[in-house]
């Protein structure tokens, strides 16, 4: 039984004592928070689980295996170090760090004292995601050409990272688990529109090696909540619409090939293809509950957990990127290691 202690219970902890609670293999032994109110909160829920009104005490807890930091981005390099060097397993929620030179230490950490690091790369463990996979690697789209997503709505403006650090990171954490390809280079944009805070509003461009594009549109300041992405294949084309209640994924049998006349070298012809659309089924298991299961499973196999702490260096590497061509008013960055191999 591996035992947890979580730090942070404000907007998404609650959610991570929760799933661990139900996980099997796993038990929340202690909860820490410096707010003595959601201490208190968190106590009528757990009762079962110790209060820690500082990280420091609870990491150092000789029942805590393994700590789970769901705290402020800026305080995940300095928790999830102390917790490393005390011998914990650690899971951190998305980004895992500020920069990518955090990161490595982390991983550096990590290897050296043979413990498992995972980043919360959430939707990666999604039904709709794990099904996109799935059609990708059995070739059913064919040719990956393009990946396009608008994620938007209405806040929550926050003061330590921008929009992109706090949406963008989603669709980067997909691309990092189904694209084929590697990234090679960067473009963004973005704009602050309010003193005191970070960009509200960008537009984020990802070049790959094998000619395939991916762009991110992502907003705080939308009237409408929005979560839809298209993947565009040589053979079939995907709807992913996380707001849909039914059919969150829909598979288009439709495409375009190009034809050159014999006759004429320099003559193509257009060819349409539009075939029908089908819905796949997909696993309603909630996707933070196969997030906790998958980090409980890799401590007690000794494994690496699928989004370890390279998934979580490389995410934060295209973000810095991001935020560099940002200053640059979309000056494409290039992309110097940190990131998969092409297949």
């Amino acid at each position: 039984m591996v035992r947890i202690g979580v730090i942070g219970y404000g907007y998404w902890g609650p959610n991570l004592v929760r799933n661990f609670t139900e996980c099997a293999g796993a038990t929340v032994v202690a909860i820490g928070d410096a707010s003595p109110e959601r201490l208190a909160l968190a106590h009528r829920r757990m009762p079962s689980a110790r209060g820690a009104a500082s990280a420091a005490e609870l990491i150092r807890d000789p029942e805590v295996d393994a700590v789970v930091i769901a705290t402020p981005v800026p305080t995940h390099f300095e928790l999830a170090a102390a917790a490393l060097a005390a011998g914990k397993h650690v899971f951190v929620e998305k980004p895992l760090t500020t920069n990518s030179e955090q990161a490595r230490r982390l991983i550096d950490l990590a290897e050296k004292r043979r413990l498992a690091l995972m980043t919360g790369h959430v939707f990666v463990y999604s039904g709709a995601v794990r099904k996109i996979n799935d059609l990708i690697q059995a070739n059913d789209l064919g040719e990956l050409l393009y990946y396009d997503s608008v994620r938007i709505n209405l806040g929550l403006f926050q003061k330590e990272l921008d929009v992109m650090w706090d949406l963008a990171v989603h669709d980067l954490a997909i691309l990092d688990h189904i694209w084929k390809a590697a990234p090679v280079a960067v473009s963004a944009t973005g704009v602050k529109h309010f003193s005191g805070h970070a960009e509200d509003i960008a537009y984020l461009t990802v070049f790959y090696a094998d000619n395939s594009i991916a762009h991110v549109h992502v907003n705080w300041l939308a009237p409408v909540k929005i979560r839809r992405t298209l993947i565009c294949g040589s053979r079939k084309m995907v709807v992913y619409d996380d707001v849909e209640t039914a059919e969150k994924v829909r598979v288009y049998d439709k495409g375009v090939s190009i034809a050159h006349s014999p006759e004429a070298e320099h003559q193509m012809r257009v060819n349409y293809r539009a075939g029908d659309m089908f819905a796949p089924h997909l696993d309603n298991a909630e996707a933070l509950r196969a997030e906790a299961q998958e980090f409980i499973a890799s401590i007690e196999q000794g494994r690496k957990p699928l989004t370890d702490g390279e998934a979580g260096l490389r995410v934060v590497s295209i973000l810095e990127a991001a935020s560099k061509s940002v200053t640059m008013r979309g000056g494409v960055v290039e992309l110097n290691g940190d990131r998969k191999a092409a297949i």
